[in-house]
């Protein structure tokens, strides 16, 4: 069976939506990033850059969220497109600009041990012009792809959901389109269900020294 390696952050809830809406079974194996988990050798064997999501196929590792996306969706030929190009054009977009622009925009404004500015205005800024980008293509279109629901749409739902972590409760209103989407996804069953799968599991809460120091090594790096 597949095992999947997940917390409930955005990526590996994406990953979540796809096994959930495609009916596979699999078994989640939490990771918990304020333990460190993600640091133990059992899991760097499965994915040496130690963040989730990852999964294990029967033997098959595949880590990073979109390529897990991708792999799941071809191997069952669920959610994709007949246009590959404009597929992988907008899986990229996410990943190369939403993700890593909405992470950098979430650590300045709520977890950085100092504030700094100019970081936290680029990187509010950066996640802000990239969402727009996609809530224009939304008002032209239901979907990313069009008319049909794929893994594009799973994969931007992953961090659009949490947009009021990233920009604040206002942002909503400056992006309309985005938000039907988001809405439109999250009533969905399969998406209750990933949701919820990160209740199932005791994961710490608390934001304490030795979680600080798991989840941001370069802390660690700087004081020794």
């Amino acid at each position: 069976m597949l095992k999947f390696y997940f917390n409930g952050s955005p990526n590996p809830t994406k990953i979540a939506l796809f096994l959930e809406e495609a009916g596979i079974d699999y078994t989640p194996v939490p990771v918990d990033p304020r333990k460190g988990e993600q640091h133990q050798p059992a899991f760097l064997a499965v994915n040496p850059n130690g963040k989730v999501p990852a999964i294990d196929d029967n033997g098959v590792i595949v880590f990073d969220s979109n390529a897990i996306l991708l792999y799941l969706a071809e191997k069952t030929g669920k959610f994709l497109p007949q246009n590959r190009a404009e597929l992988l054009s907008w899986l990229m977009f996410v990943a190369t600009g939403i993700a890593p622009y909405a992470g950098q925009a979430v650590h300045f404004k709520h977890f950085a041990p100092e504030k700094v500015p100019y970081a936290h205005n680029r990187y509010q800024f950066e996640a802000t012009r990239h969402f727009s980008i996609a809530d224009a293509h939304l008002a032209k279109h239901r979907y990313m792809l069009g008319d049909t629901y794929t893994i594009v749409d799973m994969s931007l739902w992953g961090w659009a959901r949490m947009l009021p972590f990233v920009l604040g409760e206002e942002a909503w209103a400056k992006l309309p389109n985005l938000k039907r989407l988001t809405d439109e996804i999250t009533a969905r069953p399969a998406a209750a269900r990933a949701v919820a799968l990160k209740e199932k599991f005791p994961f710490k809460t608390e934001m304490d020294d030795d979680a600080r120091r798991h989840m941001f090594k370069h802390l660690a790096s700087a004081a020794s």
